[in-house]
């Protein structure tokens, strides 16, 4: 698996360990068919895409129960990775590109996921309520928020507010800025060493239905 996860994360169990080693064949694999991945970025998988992801676990720990919405999955991301790190909360996976939610729905099935269900279709089809909606550069953060507010329960059941994590890159100022009283800012680099990472982000908006 290589050792970036266990670096971060020690206290995985034998399941959630065979789970993420089993990505990094299992997205080898359909790299060769399709380019889920850029090529040349495949080889950082488990840091560029596997890690990232799991940057949302150090941002917030689901409470088991909790329901998740990944917007613009793409081949999986963030919501693979977090559904490996949280088996017992639920996650909805949703992209409009048929052959990326192909990708993932193999990848979930073969990882052995029974907490993941995935659906090609537009963000604004989805009916159900969640705690959470995440994304990974998916789209702004005032479209995310804006298109995922119906989709937020009026529930609360985890340690911050129910709402909007996104895990971006560069400069934030002015895509946050309808956000800048209420939007928590964290600078992934302060949860990884990972060259990578100085220039992630990630952004939480807390969304209140009432």
């Amino acid at each position: 698996m290589g050792d970036p996860i266990i670096k971060y994360f020690s206290s995985l169990s034998a399941v959630q360990i065979e789970r993420f080693s089993a990505l990094g064949d299992l997205y080898r694999e359909w790299n060769g068919k399709i380019n889920v991945i850029s090529r040349k970025d495949i080889d950082n998988l488990y840091v560029h895409h596997i890690l990232h992801s799991l940057a949302i676990a150090r941002i917030i720990t689901f409470t088991p129960g909790s329901r998740i919405l990944d917007v613009g999955t793409g081949g999986g991301f963030p919501g693979i990775p977090l559904a490996i790190m949280f088996p017992e909360c639920e996650f909805l996976l949703v992209d409009r590109t048929g052959k990326k939610i192909k990708v993932a729905t193999d990848v979930a099935e073969k990882a052995g996921l029974e907490n993941v269900r995935l659906t090609q279709c537009d963000v604004s089809e989805v009916k159900e309520v969640f705690d959470f909606a995440v994304s990974r550069a998916a789209m702004s953060m005032s479209d995310l928020v804006k298109l995922c507010r119906k989709n937020i329960a009026k529930r609360q059941q985890n340690a911050i507010p129910n709402g909007v994590i996104a895990l971006k890159g560069g400069e934030l100022q002015h895509e946050i800025a309808p956000f800048k009283k209420i939007a928590v800012v964290y600078n992934l680099s302060d949860f990884f060493d990972e060259e990578y990472f100085k220039t992630k982000k990630g952004v939480f908006v807390p969304v209140v239905n009432r």
